[in-house]
């Protein structure tokens, strides 16, 4: 029988004889083994991969997808409305991570933070107010800086 909890594994797939790998999550809940959800955030010039997280909000947000909408920039925050009206979920907070996704319920917004923000103290990341995290981005967060307002952005669920 599989005990709850989460794991990473890493898979090797060979395209053209170059090793690639991939990192699959894998969350294990009452004895059955479900993939984590995973999204892609589609900007112009390029795209990143987050995982959602097994939230209400995080599971809200996965069923609206695809979704698209028009980018905001408050210093390192990416933010835009979304058709999603949902309540702040108890574990909100105001400071947090590099790569984190929030959902903004003042606002209705999705957002992406990767650096401080204009009420930031110090070196920490913080929202206007509380949000629900709901998932975080893999990978290098330095396109983000690229991102000026304006900017198109769609929302799409791997599958």
């Amino acid at each position: 029988m599989l005990e709850s909890g989460r794991d990473c594994i890493r898979i090797r797939i060979h395209i053209k004889g170059i090793a690639v790998y991939h990192k699959v999550t894998r969350t294990i809940q009452s004895g059955r083994d479900t993939m984590a959800k995973r999204m892609t955030i589609r900007f112009e010039a390029f795209e990143l991969s987050a995982e959602l997280e097994e939230t209400p909000t995080g599971g809200a947000i996965a069923a609206a997808l695809p979704l698209s909408g028009i980018a905001n920039r408050w210093g390192d925050e990416i933010y835009f409305t979304i058709p999603v009206d949902l309540p702040t979920e108890p574990q909100s907070r105001e400071v947090v991570n590099a790569g984190d996704l929030g959902y903004w319920p003042t606002g209705n917004a999705f957002c992406i933070f990767f650096g401080p923000t204009p009420v930031s103290e110090g070196d920490e990341i913080r929202a206007a107010s509380p949000v629900n995290v709901f998932g975080h981005v893999e990978g290098d967060l330095a396109p983000l800086f690229s991102v000026q307002t304006g900017a198109m952005v769609e929302l799409e669920l791997i599958a």
